[in-house]
């Protein structure tokens, strides 16, 4: 998927008539796009629309118009479009109590090298885990994770060709499977692919 640029972003005034419609279209994607490992740990696996918006919105709620400001935030979010050969999701780890929350995550430290994607019968696929920082400290993990699950050529052509696709995490604290994913979400995370 080539990357956003300028020409890619509406004005804010543009935005602010385009933005009803365009958050409708893309919450409508993100859907398909949503992997639910369990009942605390979701993938949302990103893309240029995903990552348009973001952008988008991120220039409207700090109301960036000048050049350099607008390159910047394609700068933090281009990385997190897929480029055919992998997809990119950012993995949340979502408990509300807030105490329950910290203990969690201090029992979950490094659970974002343990959840996998798997194609057809191919080996499961552990991501590359926060290329940007680090999330982590010694004793915990964050709630955020940004993964990138590379993929090679014969899992790319297996997944185009509509093998199923299945998630999990095998961490001690915590163990989930997606089980095969819903058709729509096969197909859009398939169409990430070159």
């Amino acid at each position: 998927m080539p990357h956003l640029t300028r020409n890619d972003l509406y004005s804010l005034e543009q935005y602010a008539t385009e933005r009803p419609a365009m958050r409708q279209r893309v919450m409508a994607h993100k859907q398909a796009r949503r992997v639910d490992l369990g009942d605390s740990v979701s993938l949302y696996f990103e893309d240029r629309l995903t990552m348009q918006y973001q952008i988008q919105e991120m220039l409207r709620i700090e109301r960036i118009f000048e050049p350099d400001g607008i390159q910047e935030e394609l700068d933090t979010y281009n990385p997190l479009i897929p480029d055919g050969r992998n997809w990119k999701a950012t993995m949340m780890i979502q408990i509300d109590d807030i105490e329950q929350r910290r203990d969690a995550l201090t029992k979950m430290h490094g659970i974002e090298e343990k959840v996998w994607m798997r194609i057809g019968d191919h080996p499961a696929v552990h991501p590359i885990a926060d290329e940007d920082l680090e999330r982590d400290n010694a004793e915990k993990t964050s709630a955020v994770h940004f993964l990138r699950f590379e993929l090679t050529p014969e899992m790319v052509a297996t997944a185009k060709a509509g093998e199923p696709i299945s998630a999990g995490g095998d961490h001690p604290a915590y163990s989930a499977e997606s089980g095969v994913l819903p058709e729509a979400t096969r197909e859009s995370l398939a169409a990430d692919l070159g």
